[in-house]
Protein backbone atom coordinates (compact mmCIF):
# COMPACT_ATOMS: atom_id res chain seq x y z
CA UNK A 1 0.00 0.00 0.00
CA UNK A 2 1.60 3.20 -1.06
CA UNK A 3 1.30 6.44 0.86
CA UNK A 4 -0.61 8.03 -2.08
CA UNK A 5 -3.44 5.28 -1.95
CA UNK A 6 -3.54 6.02 1.77
CA UNK A 7 -3.97 9.81 1.38
CA UNK A 8 -6.64 9.19 -1.31
CA UNK A 9 -8.39 6.72 1.39
CA UNK A 10 -8.33 9.36 3.61
CA UNK A 11 -9.50 12.39 1.17
CA UNK A 12 -11.95 10.51 -0.78
CA UNK A 13 -12.51 6.70 0.36
CA UNK A 14 -14.81 5.43 -2.91
CA UNK A 15 -11.79 6.51 -5.48
CA UNK A 16 -9.13 4.96 -3.29
CA UNK A 17 -11.09 1.19 -4.14
CA UNK A 18 -11.79 1.72 -7.38
CA UNK A 19 -9.42 -1.01 -8.40
CA UNK A 20 -10.61 -3.57 -6.09
CA UNK A 21 -14.41 -4.19 -7.33
CA UNK A 22 -17.73 -2.49 -7.73
CA UNK A 23 -18.62 -4.46 -4.62
CA UNK A 24 -15.88 -2.44 -2.68
CA UNK A 25 -16.69 0.85 -4.14
CA UNK A 26 -20.45 0.28 -3.45
CA UNK A 27 -19.62 -0.43 -0.01
CA UNK A 28 -17.25 2.16 0.54
CA UNK A 29 -19.80 5.15 -0.95
CA UNK A 30 -22.26 3.94 1.73
CA UNK A 31 -20.08 4.27 4.49
CA UNK A 32 -18.75 7.64 2.74
CA UNK A 33 -22.14 8.78 2.68
CA UNK A 34 -23.13 7.60 6.43
CA UNK A 35 -20.22 8.93 8.00
CA UNK A 36 -16.67 10.15 6.68
CA UNK A 37 -14.55 8.03 9.00
CA UNK A 38 -16.40 4.70 8.56
CA UNK A 39 -16.09 4.63 4.84
CA UNK A 40 -11.90 5.85 5.38
CA UNK A 41 -11.84 2.51 7.63
CA UNK A 42 -13.66 0.50 5.36
CA UNK A 43 -11.15 1.82 2.64
CA UNK A 44 -7.93 1.22 4.32
CA UNK A 45 -9.04 -2.38 5.38
CA UNK A 46 -10.09 -3.27 1.79
CA UNK A 47 -6.67 -1.92 0.95
CA UNK A 48 -4.45 -3.47 3.63
CA UNK A 49 -6.16 -6.64 2.50
CA UNK A 50 -3.12 -9.21 1.52
CA UNK A 51 -5.52 -11.24 -0.67
CA UNK A 52 -5.67 -9.21 -3.29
Amino acid sequence: MSIWRVLLSILFPPLAVIDKGCGSILIVLILTILGWIPGVIAALIILNNPKN
